[in-house]
């Protein structure tokens, strides 16, 4: 009987394991805000238990990673696709979560259960808002430096939070002032080519809290003839990209 009852507790810790890893090793590719999702917590978590001021990471560094998940501790009945539906999950992102290898689960067993997806203010961040942001930046800065890719994230994301702009992703990209788009790559098109590598690491620094325009809601190209836009008070010059407060 003890046996067995030790079998069990091993089999269980080995299963949980991975997704109770108190650290992590940066792997090439990642980002916080990739990280932050596969162990359930935010990027400001992140960099608040490893007193980061930025989100630039690298490969190789180990990073302490905060616990944000909910507990649920399976009852008799119960299955990965019941638990799942009633948190808004598929049973797989549950699985995933859990490190688990198979849908058996059992009485008592405790599950982790991913947070809600992070807010943007006013508005919820669904995988469909990151890609069209992601989208937009690339269209937008497909030539220009990093940073002002990220600046023209952190626009959109700066219309979000504010109440002269539409509370959503889709809301301030597609928006429409005297009949006009308010960004040309929704008028000719260019949006809806996929993301590229470097505008989803845009998008996820600029969802992570970086902007490098501290607060522009506006920006410009070097041809750009509008009027308005070239009238408002300069933020910074990042690359090619002019970035502009509101007056």
């Amino acid at each position: 009987m003890q046996y067995r009852l030790l079998l069990l507790f091993i089999v269980f810790f080995l299963s949980i394991s991975p997704a109770w890893a108190a650290s992590y090793t940066v792997l090439p590719g990642d980002s916080l805000y990739k990280i932050g999702e596969k162990f359930g917590t935010t990027v400001q978590a992140i960099q608040e238990a490893n007193g980061l001021k930025t989100t630039v990471i690298y490969p190789g560094q180990i990073l302490t990673i905060p616990d944000g998940a909910n507990l649920y501790t399976v009852k008799p009945g119960d299955s990965l696709y019941k638990i799942a539906r009633r948190y808004g999950l598929s049973y797989q992102e549950l699985m995933r979560f859990n490190g688990l290898s198979s849908e058996r689960i059992y009485p008592g067993q405790v599950l982790r259960i991913p947070p809600a997806p992070q807010t943007v203010s006013r508005g919820g961040l669904s995988r469909s808002d990151f890609d069209l942001l992601a989208r937009l930046i690339r269209a937008e800065a497909e030539s220009e430096p990093h940073i002002a890719k990220v600046g023209v994230g952190a626009v959109i994301l700066n219309r979000v939070k504010d109440s002269r702009f539409p509370n959503t992703i889709p809301g301030v990209i597609y928006q429409v002032v005297n009949g006009y788009y308010q960004f040309e790559p929704v008028a000719n098109g260019w949006i809806n080519r996929p993301a590229s590598p470097d505008s989803v690491r845009a998008a996820e620094e600029a969802l992570g809290g970086w902007d490098p325009t501290k607060g522009a809601l506006y920006f410009y190209g070097s041809g750009a003839t509008n009027w308005f836009v070239r009238s408002l008070p300069v933020a910074c010059v990042l690359g090619g990209l002019t970035f502009c407060y509101a007056r």
